[in-house]
Parts: C-alpha cells; structure tokens; sequence
C-alpha cells in the first residue's frame, strides 16, 4: 500500500503522557466526590469555573426568567432543530418492537424494551454553549420514555446560558443543574446529599469528561466514549481545497486536541487543501484553538486508489467523515467503522452537529469499529421473557434441559428440569427419561 503522510500530527507517546495526567486528575476528584459530596461539588465548582450559586438545581421560576432572555428567532432556529431531532428519534423509536412468538406448541418466547430509568445529560458549554447537544440527549431520552431526566451544564460566562437551558427545557429535561466537568457527571453518577443518582450517563465532553464517564463505568450505564472531536475528509479530485480546508477547520475549532485528517488520491488536492488551511487560519476568529489543533493533531495522507483511501479510513475509525468523490455510495456501501457519514459535497459535519436530525454523539478514539452513535435505543434496554403454557411443553423441554444440564455436571439445574417433568408428565414422556 503506498500511502504517503504529507502531514502527521503529535506522536502517540505525546498523546498517551497526556492521557495518563488526565486518568489521575480524574480519579482523585471522583473519589472526593464519593466522599464529601455536594461540598466537593461546590468547591470544584468554585475552582474551575468561579460558580458558586444558593443550589446548583434551577428552579421552574429561573428556568423561565432565563428562556424569556432568548431571542425569537434563537428560540424558533432551537424549536426547528428540536422538530428534526425527534422525528428521526421517533422513526428510530417506531422500529424497535416489542415481539412474542410461540417457538415449539405451548413454548412462549419475547422481549420486551423498557426505558432505562433514570439518565443524567451532560450538554458541554464552558468555552461554547453547546445548544445542539440538549436535543441529541436530553430529547433523545425523552423520546425513548425515560422517566427521569436529569441534565447539567456548565455555567457561561458566569451565568446559565439561556439558549441551552431553554434547550434542555423544551427538550423534556426534568432537573437542570449548572454544573460542569468531572463534578457534574461525578455528581450525577455517584449522587450527593442534594443529587440523586442516576442509571446512566450520556452526552459529550472534554477529555476530563470522557475520562470520568470512563471510570464511573459499570457503577452507571454510559452511551459511548466521545472523546474530544474528530473528523476525516474523504475526498478526490471533484472538489476543491476550499471544501476541504473549510470542513477540517470547521471541526478543529472545537478544541486543542480535535483530531482533523484529510484522505486523498489526489497530490494536488493535499496542496491546495495545505495552502486554503493556511488562509483560513488567518482569517477564523476561533484561530488559536484551530490552530494548536491542526499543528498537533491535523493530518494529510495521500493514497494511490480508493481503496487505499478505504482501507485507511476504517482503520483510522474517525467519529465525523466527510466523503466528497466520484463514488460516495461505494463508500457507504463499504465504510464498517466510523461515527457518522456525510455524504456528498452539499451535506457537512455541521449540519449533523446542529439541525439535520441525526444524533452528534458519536464514538471517538476508534469506538466506531464496536459501536455507533447515541440513539434512541441507547435508552432502552431489550429484556426477554419465557412462558410454558401446556404440560406437554413443560416435560418435553424438561427432558431436554435435564440431560443438558447432567452434561455439564449441574445436579441442581437438572432437577430443577426434572421436577417439571414428573409433575407436568404424561405417560409418552416416562419420568425417569429426563434424567437419563
């Protein structure tokens, strides 16, 4: 495979001592958490992001005081976006039946899917006030029947952000707290004097957000790892280094380590594309962050086919890809690992970020090769069920469950067959044949 790097970003040895000071942060402000609770809470409040209200909780009073700061048109644009969340939400909803089948005469099987009980959303907001993800998590659960939504976000600027509260309000949020970082999804997870906890955690985040989410693990449910934003461009030579530049610069504003790789065939794509960043990066206002992330974590790889294109692209797993070629419906056909595509030169990741309906939680660090995105199923939990309604059914099933129970030396499980089998027996099934 001849594929070229024309541009390669920090070494992974970088990448993991930075990972590694993350872990420890992470682990001494969970277990303070777990200790002190909603002191700990306040203080880390106080620390990171000089906030420190009476209660973190809004109360319906200021949950309404700050939706009427919102503009008209702000809140008819979230409205909008919320109307093409839930219709795909919905639709995805629609799809997932329950079902029950009689699998032998008298042998009912089904499953049912319930909602998962209780979900804490964290919507990002410190550096930009993330809108978009209330509707992907707080909507999503509500969509999918969950009970109890609990939702936080950090403050902005030293206040609530009123576009993201009315967005998580509308959105079916039940409590809204103003909390950020690893003391809002801790205190979500772990639950403190004045916080209930939580079955499950979702939403996107910082590093430090992806780490705690990482080991709260298994005391909570999560969606997915999302880590810090990645996007890959998938392009030839039908378009241009403007759309290219523009669509890897538009996602590596979203933080310092916002990995951004552009796949090409085409040499002269990869210059121009190299050249148009340089421009851009003169004129984004968002500049320095774009900037450090590019230099960092921005890639060119320049292959000889689309197949090479192919074969680097599901092994790179990106969360966002941008295909713009001659062939994107072969590359739908055969992409296996990503977070999400978008197809063609008129569609982009923004649009996905924002207003087009599908969710913009995606996996991040190679997560795509086991799992895709936050959906509505993500909230539900698929639970089977069994029931024998006939005699005959009980001792048929009986016999064979005892003699595969005695093959793998469980006496207990055998008899548990067994007295099935003598009860609910009839002549054309001898007692003692299930324990033969």
């Amino acid at each position: 495979m001849a594929v070229t790097h024309l541009k390669r970003g920090k070494p992974s040895e970088e990448r993991s001592q930075d990972d590694r000071k993350v872990r420890e942060t992470v682990e001494t402000i969970l277990a303070d958490i777990e200790q002190r609770g909603d002191a700990a809470v306040r203080e880390l409040s106080e620390k990171f992001d000089r906030y420190s209200p009476p209660a973190f909780r809004l109360t319906p009073g200021e949950i309404e005081a700050l939706m009427a700061r919102v503009s008209t048109r702000d809140m008819e644009d979230i409205r909008f976006a919320q109307a093409q969340v839930r219709n795909f939400a919905q639709a995805q909803r629609n799809s997932m039946t329950d079902i029950e089948i009689e699998t032998l005469p008298g042998v009912i099987l089904g499953h049912k899917n319930i909602p998962v009980q209780s979900v804490g959303c964290y919507v990002p907001g410190g550096k930009f006030p993330m809108v978009a993800s209330a509707h992907m998590s707080v909507l999503t659960a509500a969509v999918a029947g969950v009970p109890r939504i609990a939702a936080a976000t950090p403050p902005f600027k030293g206040e609530p952000n009123p576009a993201v509260i009315a967005a998580m309000h509308l959105g079916g949020a039940h409590e809204i707290y103003v909390m950020g970082g690893i003391q809002a999804v801790g205190a979500l997870a772990i639950g403190t004097e004045t916080i209930a906890p939580v079955d499950m955690l979702v939403g996107p985040g910082n590093a430090y957000v992806a780490e705690a989410k990482r080991q709260l693990y298994g005391r909570v449910g999560i969606d997915l790892f999302a880590g810090p934003t990645e996007t890959m461009v998938i392009a030839d030579d039908t378009v241009d280094g403007e759309i290219c530049a523009t669509d890897l610069l538009g996602q590596a504003e979203h933080g310092y380590n916002s990995p951004a790789v552009l796949v090409t065939n085409s040499r002269r794509l990869a210059e121009d594309t190299l050249a148009e960043i340089d421009r851009l990066l003169a004129l984004l206002p968002t500049a320095d962050t774009a900037t450090k992330s590019w230099a960092d974590y921005g890639e060119v790889i320049l292959c000889d086919s689309h197949e090479e294109m192919l074969a680097v692209a599901n092994d790179i797993a990106s969360e966002h890809v941008q295909v713009m070629t001659d062939r994107d419906d072969w590359y739908l056909a055969n992409m296996h690992s990503y977070g999400a595509l978008f197809l063609g030169a008129r569609t982009n990741v923004a649009n996905g970020d924002k207003v087009i309906g599908t969710n913009h939680t995606l996996p991040t660090h190679k997560a795509g090769r086991y799992t895709g995105g936050l959906w509505v199923g993500k909230f539900l939990k698929t639970h089977s069920y069994q029931r024998i309604t006939t005699d005959e059914a009980a001792a048929m099933i009986g016999a064979y469950g005892s003699r595969l129970c005695l093959l793998e030396g469980f006496v207990g499980h055998a008899e548990q067959c067994n007295v099935r089998v003598r009860r609910y027996g009839h002549k054309n099934v001898p007692y003692g044949e299930a324990a033969e």
